[in-house]
């Protein structure tokens, strides 16, 4: 079976990254959540995507400039989703994990550390999943691939995906050069052979960001690994038809 991971929760209907949009991908059948983490100035781990909270927010400012509290406070659909009428806010990692001992969700955590490093953001994402014993459940992923290493040296139990736009050679050997246990490419840069190739060798693949019908059932009609989607709801009802 196709899993389906919730692109910053249920994105295309709720603001993402909010414990609302997290809980839409719940109600609407995802396997698992997507989301995004950096660290604040008083280095609290937090959900958001964007360095800044410009986009996304009604404040302004970067991210790790800014304090928990001060994050906290703003509205996290201020940009996004001018529709959405309930006042949002952005999470911690803890606040997730928290709402994740109630279900059985698997979560993929992206590191945001591609641009801005985040020196020691590992270890604390790493000790937060052990200390809610959800090692089973995390994938990390990262643009940054010698995080992702990091990552496997401090948890060597721990599944990882490096997450990649551009077309990869035997994507296989690379995730395997990394120890990872899956890859997470933009859809367009790989081929249905080459998932499938990439399967057989035992690595699982979840393209990102798969929004459109058509992607979707040609992932299905392959049995691929996964799926990361805005639409969690729309990928669950094609998935019933399909597998």
């Amino acid at each position: 079976m196709t899993f389906i991971f919730a692109h910053r929760g249920s994105a295309g209907t709720h603001p993402e990254n909010t414990m609302e949009a997290f809980l839409a991908a719940e109600m609407d059948g995802a396997d698992g959540i997507e989301l995004d983490v950096q660290l604040t100035a008083d280095g609290e781990i937090v959900v958001i995507h964007d360095l800044t909270v410009d986009r996304t927010t009604n404040g302004s400012g970067f991210v790790n400039e800014l304090t928990f509290n001060e994050l906290s406070k703003l509205k996290a659909n201020f940009h996004s989703l001018h529709f959405f009428k309930k006042s949002c806010r952005i999470p911690s990692l803890r606040e997730v994990f928290e709402w994740l001992e109630g279900n059985h969700l698997l979560c993929n955590i992206e590191l945001k550390n591609a641009v801005n490093p985040y020196r020691g953001m590992e270890e604390m994402v790493i000790e937060l999943v052990h200390e809610f014993c959800l090692e089973k459940r995390v994938i990390i992923s990262s643009f940054n691939h010698k995080s992702l290493v990091l990552s496997r040296e401090i948890e060597p139990g721990i599944t990882t995906a490096p997450l990649y736009n551009e077309v990869l050679y035997k994507p296989w050997d690379y995730a395997a050069s990394l120890g990872a246990g899956g890859i997470h490419p933009k859809l367009k840069s790989i081929s249905d052979r080459e998932i499938m190739d990439t399967m057989a060798c035992g690595i699982a693949v979840r393209p990102y960001t798969v929004n459109k019908e058509k992607d979707m059932k040609r992932l299905f009609a392959i049995n691929c690994s996964g799926l990361i989607t805005d639409y969690p709801g729309k990928a669950y009802r094609l998935r019933e038809q399909y597998q």
